[in-house]
């Protein structure tokens, strides 16, 4: 296990980056990401897209660099150069042999403060975005959660698909870019995560060299969660299927309940031998696919059970859920279930941290969400703690009918 003999440590620069690292001696690769605690939650109604945009266009060149220079970087020496936006986060990283850390540092660095965002790459680019958002709406049980999380935070941002409206994707110019990176890419805004075979000193020389002179106040606009609706709202679409999903709004990363969310969220529906997944799809034939999940953000979180079946099993599917549900809300978890349900989300936990990815993304969200750092013991201590009864309270803040909303995606009538 990549636990056994790791070394945390922490440096803040002097205009406020702030720097983790975890140090596994005995790996000969390195996973760095520089983050910047912006997303589409940092959007409006008319630039929604924009940090997804700029993401994109991060690659297309620099003072330095063209794009294909850029791709050639990390891949010529074996390594791996890759981005992702989400809703509070966006995330430029990199896995590469230890030796290979400077020239990461390098690439992350000059495309973070030196691309050019030149005119005619951002028309090319818009057109792929465009082609990525299509292939979203037509792919129903992915846009399903797109829908679902609209109607769960409506009129929030944290509603807003990450990728955007069509419209405002057609429309960017670069001084929507250039606002957006003076609003939201700031030195305070920024941690840079390294986990593997690195040495923390001079990762964080190599930072400071880079990004010394980085100055940025910022003037981020972050709306507090919206209020949680109850309902349903029904879309019809050219699917075959039936999607689905119901959920409600629920806990912070920074809330202790998380974990006894997390349990709760693996008894019923992670897995094969998940209470959903031998009810509706191995008892009753429903489904092929059913699963909940769980998501934990800065002041807020989702939770939410997905489902696809036929148009003519939606009330039953909804029927059966619901019975779960309620049955969770009114019985204590039974103890042995209880037991092999915590074993394993453990399990899970632990094999999804034998990469330095995995390890480099942990870290980081705990030094932008609590500011602190917990070992892997330190985590599985605060699962096993969890009790029945904490199960049971957990159950019955959320599932209460007057928290939960479902939306539903089906083919027309």
């Amino acid at each position: 296990m990549l636990s056994v003999e790791s070394v945390f440590q922490k440096t803040q620069l002097d205009n406020g980056i702030r720097v983790v690292t975890e140090k596994i001696p005995h790996v000969r690769s390195v996973s760095i990401g520089i983050w910047l605690i912006v997303g589409s939650r940092n959007e409006t109604d008319d630039n929604n897209g924009v940090a997804h945009f700029l993401e994109h266009m991060m690659f297309k060149g620099t003072k330095n660099r063209n794009a294909l220079e850029i791709a050639e970087s990390l891949e010529s020496v074996g390594g791996h150069l890759n981005a992702f936006t989400g809703k509070e986060l966006t995330c430029y990283y990199a896995h590469i042999l230890d030796e290979h850390l400077p020239i990461a540092v390098d690439v992350l660095a000059d495309i973070l403060l030196n691309s050019l965002f030149d005119a005619e790459e951002m028309e090319k680019e818009k057109r792929v975005i465009l082609e990525e958002l299509s292939t979203l709406e037509e792919t129903p049980e992915e846009l399903i959660h797109e829908l679902f999380l609209k109607d769960l935070f409506p009129q929030h941002p944290l509603g807003f698909s990450t990728i955007g409206k069509r419209e405002n994707i057609s429309g960017f110019r670069r001084g929507h870019i250039f606002d957006f990176i003076r609003e939201n890419y700031t030195p305070k805004n920024m941690v840079v995560a390294a986990a593997g075979n690195v040495n923390h000193l001079e990762l964080v020389t190599f930072i400071d060299e880079k990004f010394k002179n980085f100055d940025n106040p910022g003037i981020s606009h972050y709306q507090p969660p919206s209020k949680a609706y109850f309902g349903k709202n029904i879309i019809e679409n050219g699917a075959i299927q039936a999607h689905l999903c119901m959920g409600t709004q629920s806990y912070s990363y920074r809330d202790s309940k998380k974990f006894g969310l997390l349990i709760l969220n693996t008894l019923l529906g992670s897995g094969m031998s998940s209470r959903l997944f031998q009810n509706i799809r191995e008892k009753y034939g429903l489904a092929y696919s059913i699963y909940s999940f769980t998501d934990f953000l800065l002041d807020t979180g989702l939770f939410g059970i997905y489902i696809g079946t036929d148009k003519l099993k939606i009330d039953e599917s909804i029927r059966l859920i619901s019975a779960e549900l309620e049955n969770l809300m009114n019985e204590p978890v039974p103890h042995e279930e209880l037991k092999r349900t915590i074993s394993q989300l453990k399990g899970n936990l632990m094999l999804a941290l034998e990469s330095t990815s995995s390890r480099m993304n942990r870290i980081a969200k705990m030094e932008i969400y609590l500011q602190n750092y917990f070992t892997l013991d330190d985590t599985l201590q605060e699962i096993e703690k969890v009790t029945q009864e904490d199960i049971l309270t957990i159950a019955n803040e959320l599932f209460d009918n007057q928290r939960l909303f479902t939306t539903i995606l089906k083919p027309k009538a």
